[in-house]
């Protein structure tokens, strides 16, 4: 697995690129008269892009291109607000090796003129025709469903649960925990039954208190 955009010229003569056919490589979408806006750099000029089971690949007419594994974008999502970006587009997150570094900087990405692509973390994809756009989400959606985060296979080996599996767990240990414990408005019968007497007997208290005070008020007159 390569994280981060790299240089891309494996151009056949048609101007296709040469997939990975051992790996089981095979081609999804194209888009022609895509722009590809690297980070907070200008659009390149219109090129093709090829979204592929494993991968993103975009090469310009003159044959310069780039690409990313499709393992490697942790984001993507449609951008129609101009507020946003001037242009309706594909905008995707980009994992990199350069990402793990806290210095690492996104205005970093370009030194002399020239683009340091494993700092690139964004990437836009500008159609032509704004009207792709659902389309393209589409199929980069179902390329992403074929290239799942392999760490999150180990999150339940890393104490994680999930949905009714994790309910379960904390119902199965919350009993555990609490069986010792009486639940609310409960206590032990022997403890019950005398604090029932000794309503009992403060409440017959009470009503041979009252009858003697009638008794001297009536002698009283």
């Amino acid at each position: 697995m390569v994280l981060g955009l790299y240089p891309f010229a494996d151009v056949a003569a048609d101007g296709a690129p040469r997939l990975d056919a051992d790996a089981g490589e095979e081609l999804v979408r194209v888009e022609r008269a895509a722009a590809l806006a690297l980070g907070p750099r200008a659009p390149e000029p219109p090129g093709t892009l090829f979204l592929t089971t494993k991968r993103v690949i975009w090469v310009s007419e003159g044959g310069k291109g780039y690409a990313v594994d499709f393992i490697a974008v942790s984001l993507h999502a449609v951008s129609r607000d101009p507020e946003a970006y001037p242009s309706p587009c594909i905008y995707t997150q980009i994992d990199t090796e350069a990402g793990s570094d806290e210095e690492s900087d996104e205005s970093d990405s370009e030194m002399n003129g020239e683009i340091d692509l494993l700092k690139v973390t964004e990437m836009r994809i500008v159609p032509s025709d704004p009207d792709q756009l659902d389309g393209l989400f589409e199929a980069f959606s179902h390329c992403a469903e074929l290239n799942p985060d392999p760490n999150a296979e180990s999150d339940e080996e890393n104490g994680w649960v999930h949905g009714n599996e994790g309910e379960e767990d904390m119902t199965d240990g919350s009993d555990a925990e609490f069986s010792d414990v009486n639940p609310i408005g409960q206590t032990d019968d022997c403890d019950i039954t005398h604090a029932v007497v000794e309503l009992q007997i403060n409440d017959q208290r009470f009503q041979d208190a009252e009858e003697a005070d009638k008794e001297r008020n009536g002698n009283g007159h």
